[in-house]
């Protein structure tokens, strides 16, 4: 760890743009007990994602759907953000160019106020009408609404299985990483495509990439550096400075 810090110190005292990306996953979230959806344990081992996570699944039964992930959203809001989302938080308003891209639905960077957040995977708090094209928030366990305005029944703005991901958020993504000086991977597999492709978008760029994940990922020998601890004491150790700002 400690030559990983080393190398953030040498990148934020020499580079122009200091510009960071902090890639997170399934792993980030897991440390407040959001329930993870794949790996041992997780959702889909226990529920049938045809049946609760995809459109032919909303088109068959949308009012199953929605309280299966209105179950999700109450889970979600019953876990609290941990130290090392505050630490991110911390160096996004410390750092100009500091940028989250999450594969994680639950809104938890948001929760400790980090504003530049790239969703790849969309948002538990948003609801989307396909008839119409609109997006809207919606905050709370309960859903404030389960139909637009037009009549439509709405539904979680997330990508789901046979989702194709949202074109411009991945353009933004890949723009970002593409210039970006550090990038850090925290808590992701690395086995949901296309997002598995940014950690070596990153890497082919010139970026130092550091990957935190206690256990080895199919891109883990890209990687310049590997810490095989959880994502808070990582983010304490590279960033301690960054704990209280």
């Amino acid at each position: 760890m400690q030559k990983a810090k080393q190398q953030i110190n040498e990148i934020l005292s020499s580079s122009k743009n200091k510009s960071i990306v902090f890639f997170t996953g399934a792993g980030m979230s897991a440390e407040s007990g959001v329930p993870v959806y794949r790996g041992e344990g997780g959702v889909w081992h226990e529920y049938d994602w045809e049946a609760f996570a995809c459109q032919k699944a909303f088109d068959d039964n949308p009012q199953q759907v929605l309280d299966f992930h209105e179950l999700r959203r109450e889970s979600v809001l019953a876990c609290q953000p941990h130290i090392g989302h505050n630490i991110i938080s911390n160096i996004e308003n410390n750092i100009k160019n500091v940028t989250i891209i999450t594969q994680n639905i639950d809104g938890m960077h948001q929760r400790v106020g980090s504003e530049n957040v790239i969703e790849l995977h969309g948002s538990l708090w948003r609801m989307r009408c396909n008839q119409e094209g609109k997006v809207f928030e919606d905050i709370s366990g309960k859903y404030k609404t389960r139909k637009c305005k037009c009549g439509a029944i709405l539904r979680p703005d997330i990508t789901w299985f046979e989702d194709m991901l949202n074109q411009q958020v991945l353009i933004n993504a890949i723009k970002i990483i593409g210039n970006c000086d550090l990038f850090i991977s925290i808590g992701t597999s690395a086995v949901v495509y296309p997002a598995s492709e940014l950690p070596i978008i990153a890497k082919n760029n010139g970026a130092y990439t550091i990957e935190i994940n206690p256990e080895l990922t199919m891109l883990s020998q890209m990687y310049d550096e590997n810490l095989r601890v959880n994502a808070s004491d990582a983010l304490v150790g590279l960033f301690d400075e960054y704990r209280n700002k």
